[in-house]
């Protein structure tokens, strides 16, 4: 169960839009240090608030939580101790360097992996991602645009309403609606095609519509980017109230959002890479909080200190070579 301070520390988040994964012990074999209901918040650059285990256990756990922010998936984590060769527990250093965490399985919503610096005693982590609702800027104070605000919200979208050009449109957000019947369209649609919005639409006629286009080609704007402006803005539908405007105008974002073009609905940042600890042969995830030092022009990581103090005593004895 989440203590008390974990669960403040995970409402503040929630409340500054930051994602990240609640990592849920769920089951520990012995002789593991964890315990079931163990939890530990996992953010975005990788910090671990909490425990799951040792620091062994915690690069597994670092690595799958910061892909499923990624994918915005939940995931259940099995972790087994290594089974090689000196059988199942054996010490990171009898390990070949070349053994790094092994994949053993992979279903839908779960995966398990061998870890080969547990110490012994499998463990199995619940990984759920908290992300920021995407955000849609809506502009404009029309039936259309207020029924898009309102139901909207109701399919857990962060609808901003935009009022003399603020707030800006960022490259995170989902989308941006142009309701204005004609006052400031231009400036708006300019904005958001530049900053790489996922959905920019415009609620207009098709005539009308085209003129806005038009005026834009001759600002300056590609027809590249014109070609990505909905207009007029939604799924043909038939639709013919406010309300079923809206909902053709939603789908639209639906379908921007699932399709993962949404940054933030996708969690933000992409995937991160694993690296392999040359020294007990760990995954790691080769982000800026895990351990490092740079090598040939290239960042070596590491699980832990004792592993980059073995790396540098060998590159010494080899004159410089690891």
């Amino acid at each position: 169960m989440m203590s008390a301070a974990a669960s403040r520390r995970a409402q503040e988040l929630t409340a500054k839009g930051v994602a990240y994964v609640t990592a849920t012990v769920v089951r520990a074999q012995r002789p593991t240090s964890a315990h079931a209901g163990d939890v530990a918040l996992v953010l975005g650059d990788g910090t671990i608030e909490g425990f799951v285990g040792g620091s062994c256990a915690e690069h597994s756990v670092r690595a799958h939580s910061l892909a499923a922010i990624a994918s915005g998936q939940a995931l259940l984590l099995r972790i087994l101790p290594f089974d090689g060769e000196g059988g199942a527990g054996a010490r990171a250093s009898d390990l070949d360097p070349a053994a790094a965490e092994e994949q053993l399985s992979s279903e839908e919503g779960a995966i398990t992996v061998q870890n080969p610096c547990l110490s012994g005693g499998a463990i199995e982590v619940f990984l759920e991602p908290v992300l920021p609702a995407p955000r849609v800027l809506v502009a404009g104070e029309t039936p259309i645009a207020q029924a898009v605000a309102r139901i909207g919200a109701e399919i857990g979208l962060d609808i901003v309403e935009v009022h003399d050009g603020a707030p800006e449109p960022a490259a995170g957000d989902l989308g941006l609606l142009v309701a204005t019947h004609g006052r400031d369209e231009l400036a708006l649609l300019r904005r958001a095609l530049e900053s790489g919005v996922s959905y920019v639409g415009l609620v207009a006629s098709r005539p009308r519509g085209g003129g806005v286009l038009a005026e834009l080609r001759s600002d300056g704007v590609s027809d590249e980017l014109l070609a990505s402006i909905d207009v007029p803005a939604g799924i043909d539908i038939g639709a013919r109230t406010p309300g079923e405007v809206a909902i053709s105008i939603l789908a639209r974002l639906v379908a921007a959002r699932r399709s993962g073009s949404d940054s933030r609905a996708a969690a933000g940042p992409p995937a991160p890479s694993l690296a392999v600890d040359p020294i007990c042969g760990m995954s790691v995830a080769a982000v800026a909080g895990t351990l490092s030092l740079e090598h040939d022009g290239a960042t070596i990581y590491f699980c832990c200190e004792g592993c980059r103090e073995q790396f540098v005593a060998r590159r010494e004895r080899a004159g410089g070579r690891a």
